[in-house]
């Protein structure tokens, strides 16, 4: 379910997966783009419409329900499909609060003692102006609920922190803004740590670092992600056992306790601070454009792992396998994203990106009159492995110059950090 770049990764994986590969079964995507097209039959529903869904698939006979996006999680969409006797990989919405409230998230790291940022919760303007005062620049703002990417603000100055706050709580981000947490700026390097679980077992599942920002050398506006690649090695095996153990667990123990036992993927926002790793948010599916990089470098049956999470099997599987090579993926974005992106200009030459290896996901994509053309902010991921992050940085960056996309730009650093890394390790 879902129409992105994450959903087109987690398509063309699941295509190979035992459970659909050989005839032994059939994949369905709602609503799909062209580039899922290719691995899955698209079907039009509502997803919002939750009787329509589960009808579906009675209908299809379906075995599995994989539920790419956050909003249809946060809405409650896997509570219907389970109550309805469906198998479904993602959590139900009680759970899923860990990304729908910033709120939640927090008040539930306070009580498991998972370190993170300290904060101040507030209803109000007049309440987070007071709260500032609390906080030394820069200061961090979240609104409390989704805003599609668009919910946190880095503000340099009090000024600027008082206008972003008008904001929110003027209306700019809708009921997502009525709250919003206030946040110490943690100083480190952030990364994303994936771990899947039925609710009681947890398995790693890779790590990535994204790039948020619009510009190169990580400068402009925050963007729903520009590019990643993985593994992070800065996340060293020390300190993913750490995140295990301090972050992951105890969020899954206590949501079990507390009677929402958390069944998925957990995407976790790490800083890797001068005393460890600290949670700066959780997400409750896949990341976008993580879930591309970590999908290039899986050698599991993707099919097998979250069939067994929703089965509450997963004690059966060992880790899941990953390549040793390095998987980095470019996002080419239409002109004028973050802020009103051009739609409509085509886009030719996928064939030709990918001939050397690559693998170009649909993120934003049409079909106009028999051509392919741009529908979002976000409208490609260019997808390439290597033996380093140089090496597969450059195969990405050839595949880019392969497509014809004149509406369309990217970043030219992604993973610029760990090739300066890998430049000073040679040195």
């Amino acid at each position: 379910m879902g129409s992105g770049g994450r959903e087109h990764a987690l398509a063309w994986k699941l295509a190979q997966s035992r459970l659909i590969a050989r005839g032994a079964g059939a994949l369905y995507a709602t609503p799909g783009n062209p580039g899922i097209a290719e691995h899955a039959e698209l079907v039009a529903l509502d997803l919002a419409t939750h009787d329509d869904v589960v009808a579906l698939c009675g209908e299809k006979s379906i075995g599995l329900v994989v539920i790419g996006p956050e909003v249809p999680l946060v809405d409650g969409l896997a509570d219907s499909l389970r109550a309805a006797g469906i198998a479904v990989f993602g959590p139900s919405r009680a759970a899923a609060q860990l990304e729908g409230s910033k709120r939640f998230t927090k008040a539930l790291c306070d009580r498991a003692g998972i370190p993170t940022a300290s904060y101040a919760h507030t209803t109000s303007l007049g309440e987070a102006l007071e709260a500032l005062g609390r906080f030394a620049p820069p200061f961090v703002l979240k609104a409390d609920g989704l805003a599609a990417g668009k919910g946190v603000v880095i503000a340099e100055t009090r000024p600027q922190a008082e206008a972003a706050l008008a904001d929110m709580f003027g209306g700019a981000l809708g009921q997502a803004g009525a709250e919003v947490v206030i946040e110490e700026f943690m100083h480190g390097e952030e990364v994303s740590f994936f771990a899947i679980t039925d609710g009681a077992i947890i398995l790693p599942f890779g790590s990535a670092q994204d790039h948020k920002r619009v510009g190169e050398g990580d400068t402009g506006p925050n963007t729903g992600g520009m590019g990643a690649y993985s593994p992070a090695r800065v996340l060293t095996p020390a300190l993913r056992a750490q995140v295990m153990q301090r972050i992951i667990a105890p969020t899954v123990k206590t949501l079990a306790e507390e009677g929402m036992p958390y069944s998925g993927v957990l995407y976790a926002g790490l800083m890797l601070t001068d005393e460890g790793p600290r949670l700066v948010e959780y997400n409750c599916r896949f990341g976008d454009p993580e879930c591309q990089v970590l999908m290039m470098r899986l050698d599991s049956d993707l099919g097998e792992y979250l069939l067994a999470c929703a089965d509450c099997s997963l004690g059966s599987l060992q880790p899941p396998r990953f390549s040793d090579e390095v998987a980095l993926t470019v996002v080419m974005a239409a002109d004028g994203y973050p802020g009103t992106p051009a739609k409509g200009g085509t886009i030719e030459g996928i064939a030709a990106a990918e001939q050397g290896g690559a693998k170009v996901f649909h993120a934003g994509t049409a079909l106009a009159h028999g051509r392919l053309v741009a529908s979002g902010g976000r409208v490609l991921n260019v997808t390439a492995r290597g033996r380093s992050v140089g090496e597969a940085q450059r195969n990405a960056y050839s595949a880019v110059d392969a497509l014809d996309f004149p509406t369309g730009f990217c970043r030219r650093d992604i993973g610029w950090r760990e090739v300066e890394r890998e430049a000073a390790s040679a040195s």
